[in-house]
């Protein structure tokens, strides 16, 4: 007599396009504990270890500083360089860390792809949330140096555009999680666009008001940065310190439309994809 079984999940060889919600949900204790092991793989064996989260914006503050306000004489709106390019440099990191971390999904845990099964997207997510908890400790440097220049009265407390911060840095990491999880399958297949994700990443950020606003871009191109949907999000972030916002209620919502159709796609593609992109890596 066969006794039946009723199993809760099935593994087959369909893929799909959605996320099974209830299979992510029993696999949660992977995505923490895969986290931490992202955290500790990349401080171990460092002298300065975590501190690393602080020096590095700091260093890029520093020459940012001395390159584009000291030398090149980029305009900062009256607010202190050094303020004024931290608030850009702190989302900048957060964009460009989730981008790059997500997109090397595949390329980087082939071989653990390949023995076990769990949610692919489970290692996405760990890197999203990662970045996430980074970006909380770069925040409260930042929100430190800005406190100084409060009390010092160099720059204005504004606790009602605050958060707009919030808005910013959701959209922003939307968009860096979706565009992610498209590269992360597309340089799975073709590797030769892992050089030009860093490429084009670099050169984003010169169309991107990380270390200038929109009010210093000549009117000739601005529509050139505003093609850029990561333009009004940092506006927004800037503003949610300085109180002052450079771009308009339509760029923001481009931003938001073009969020949301980044990281449906993404997802979509990840998961259709993911488990196919085995044979070739």
């Amino acid at each position: 007599m066969t006794k039946s079984v009723k199993w809760e999940w099935e593994i087959t060889s369909k893929t799909s396009w959605f996320v099974n919600f209830k299979e992510l949900y029993f696999y949660k204790d992977l995505l923490l504990s895969q986290t931490r092991k992202d955290f500790l793989g990349a401080y171990q064996q460092t002298l300065l270890g975590p501190l690393w989260v602080l020096i590095q914006p700091l260093l890029t503050v520093g020459i940012f500083v001395i390159v584009f306000n000291n030398i090149l004489g980029v305009k900062t709106d009256g607010y202190p360089p050094m303020l004024f390019n931290m608030i850009g440099v702190t989302l900048w990191t957060l964009f460009s860390d989730i981008f790059t971390n997500t997109s090397r999904t595949f390329t980087q845990n082939a071989a653990v792809f390949n023995k076990v099964y769990f949610p692919r997207v489970i290692v996405a997510l760990s890197a999203l949330l990662l970045q996430l908890l980074l970006f909380g400790v770069q925040l409260l440097l930042l929100g430190s140096v800005f406190t100084y220049y409060a009390l010092t009265n160099q720059v204005t407390f504004h606790a009602s555009t605050l958060p707009l911060a919030l808005v910013a840095v959701v959209i922003t990491s939307g968009i860096a999680f979706g565009a992610g999880l498209i590269f992360s399958v597309l340089t799975a297949k073709y590797r030769d666009l892992t050089s030009l994700t860093q490429l084009v990443i670099r050169l984003l950020m010169f169309v991107t008001p990380v270390f200038f606003t929109l009010s210093v871009v000549p009117q000739k191109v601005n529509w050139v940065v505003m093609l850029n949907p990561l333009s009004s999000m940092f506006e927004l972030f800037r503003a949610a310190f300085t109180g002052t916002y450079h771009g308009t209620l339509n760029a923001i919502t481009f931003s938001v439309l073009f969020m949301t159709i980044i990281v449906t796609a993404g997802v979509l593609l990840f998961n259709k994809m993911g488990d196919k992109l085995l044979d070739v890596l």
